[in-house]
């Protein structure tokens, strides 16, 4: 235990891995790895939309055939890397943003299993998750596909999500306030 006492008391280990860091850090590292991304791929950066291929891959492994459907003939173009998880660049992506996730929160002795306080609590969970799910897909990106992405590239969508991003916050909060907490 004395390993640990040492670390946590460490100024530089609690300036990097506790304390927070300015919103400024926050949009200045956003905008280099959006750069990176964009320089690497050749494409902005997004999240949300691999997870359609994830599902047509998963289906395929069970003999599924989603090729005539309209989103993979019309909208998507990002199955021509095949059928794997690992020949997507989206894919290692979004892996590397929940392992480094995961490790920040380890780094900074933040993680923790939280039991849901109630039905209602899970319930509110599932439906916001679906709701987001499904405006991620309707609106071709998430938060940072759509609107990082959308904006980045001087586009007038990214703007008009950031607006409707904004208003469903507030109202979804004001929801979650009187019916789920």
């Amino acid at each position: 235990m004395k390993i640990f006492d040492i670390i946590n008391n460490n100024k530089t280990y609690i300036k990097i891995f506790k304390k927070s860091y300015p919103y400024i850090i926050g949009a200045i590292l956003l905008s280099i790895f959006q750069i990176i991304n964009f320089s690497v791929t050749g494409n902005p950066w997004g999240v949300s939309g691999v997870l359609a291929n994830w599902g047509a891959w998963i289906l395929e492994m069970f003999g599924g055939n989603f090729n005539n459907w309209y989103y993979f003939q019309e909208v998507n173009i990002d199955l021509d890397y095949g059928s794997s998880f690992l020949n997507s660049p989206v894919s290692i992506r979004n892996f590397g943003i929940l392992v480094g996730a995961l490790f920040s929160t380890l780094a900074a002795s933040e993680f923790k299993f939280k039991k849901p306080k109630n039905g209602r609590q899970i319930l509110g969970a599932v439906i916001g998750g679906l709701l987001m799910g499904y405006g991620a897909r309707i609106a071709f990106g998430c938060n940072i596909g759509a609107l990082y992405s959308g904006i980045s590239t001087l586009s007038l969508s990214g703007w008009i999500y950031g607006i409707f991003m904004f208003l469903g916050a507030v109202i979804g909060s004001k929801m979650l306030m009187k019916f789920f907490i």
